[in-house]
């Protein structure tokens, strides 16, 4: 009778211990890391995701970051600063639309309601496609002027954020019906 071979490294991959949940859970937050900087795409990160939960082996753990980069400090401080003069670009970009914005002066005197859409009642009648029938309605109270969306199709925004409600505007402010966009002047 013979002993038993001990198990060694070269030990059929059938037999080898799988990878621990530890190591699965490591090799799931460097995906997830990567999908959030945007360098795995969502189905990317799916198919990866699953060959992470079958993996028999920790070869196969390793195989699928292969071709992900290390997130060392030069990796950080790239991404950092690409995002950075991305959001530079963006807030410029921004700026100069905003001064070439055509201006929507609000009378002080005159009706206490403005409406806006593409109907021939509107008071503010604008012909764009993306613009409603009756897309919203400015009312004038004690503090000034405020927006209100009347169910409109495409939405009206102030300064990028979609109105829900009544929203006070003021001179300065970005106003946008349906792909219409306005900037509010002094009266």
């Amino acid at each position: 009778m013979t002993a038993p071979e001990p198990l060694t490294s070269a030990a059929p991959a059938d037999i080898r211990p799988r990878p621990s949940e530890a190591d699965r859970e490591r090799v799931l937050g460097v995906l997830r890391a990567g999908a959030g900087d945007g360098r795995l795409s969502h189905d990317t990160f799916i198919r990866r995701m699953e060959l992470v939960l079958t993996a028999r082996s920790a070869a196969e753990l390793d195989a699928v970051l292969a071709d992900l980069p290390a997130d060392g400090p030069l990796a950080r401080f790239t991404l950092r600063t690409v995002g950075r003069l991305s959001a530079f670009t963006v807030r410029l970009r921004d700026a100069w639309r905003a001064e070439r914005l055509p201006g929507l002066t609000l009378p002080q005197l005159g009706p206490a309601a403005l409406r806006v859409g593409r109907a021939p009642g509107s008071d503010l009648r604008l012909t764009d496609i993306s613009v409603s029938r009756w897309h919203a309605e400015l009312r004038r109270n004690a503090n000034g002027w405020v927006l209100y969306d009347l169910g409109s199709t495409n939405g009206t925004q102030v300064n990028g954020h979609r109105v829900t409600g009544g929203v006070p505007v003021r001179p300065g402010d970005q106003i946008s019906f349906g792909s219409q966009a306005f900037r509010v002047a002094s009266g």
